[in-house]
């Protein structure tokens, strides 16, 4: 996957500006692909060229001009395209791990110290995905159901974070034998 194929994505769903996806992009997609804000503009400007996006310019008074970018057919096509090829499994490069590995080499205060940071983000971003899975249950039967599947990727997120979360405890409890 690529950038390009997560901004076809979001422009399927609705047109917007290079702010707008990027704001899009860091509430939903955000939790489980990074990318930069420059990132997400130049992606623009390539997929512009490629023909798989055209915009429209909206004049702003304080501002430069705004573009909003929508799919064209070709673009709605290399989408349909992607989402028919099969995707390699996620291979993860995880720093804390190797340090984690070679642990015996560093303090036991240092490997604490790490955990407790990573630990932090860890529970911030399950209570965020909660709140999100909270807000979800409170939608119309109907708005649910045309969520769906986005969700699933939300409940992905929950239980990777809640099984982190139960993994560190298990590293706590070594760490402190």
């Amino acid at each position: 996957m690529s950038l390009k194929h997560a901004i076809l994505i979001l422009l399927e769903s609705e047109p917007g500006s290079g702010y707008d996806l990027f704001k899009r992009f860091k509430e939903g997609l955000g939790y489980f692909w990074n990318a930069k804000h420059q990132q997400v503009y130049l992606e623009l400007k390539k997929l512009n060229e490629a023909g798989w996006l055209e915009f429209e310019e909206h004049a702003q008074e304080t501002r430069p001009d705004k573009k909003i970018y929508r799919l064209t057919p070709a673009g709605h096509t290399e989408l349909l395209r992607w989402l028919g090829e099969p995707v390699q499994p996620n291979k993860i490069n995880d720093a804390l791990l190797v340090k984690l590995f070679g642990g015996a080499h560093t303090s036991l205060d240092n490997l604490r110290a790490e955990m407790d940071r990573h630990l932090a983000v860890h529970r911030k971003t399950l209570d965020s995905l909660l709140s999100i899975e909270r807000d979800y249950q409170t939608l119309s039967a109907e708005r649910r159901q045309a969520l769906r599947l986005p969700y699933l990727t939300l409940r992905r997120g929950i239980l990777g974070e809640q099984a982190w979360l139960a993994w560190a405890e298990e590293v706590a409890a070594e760490l402190e034998r």
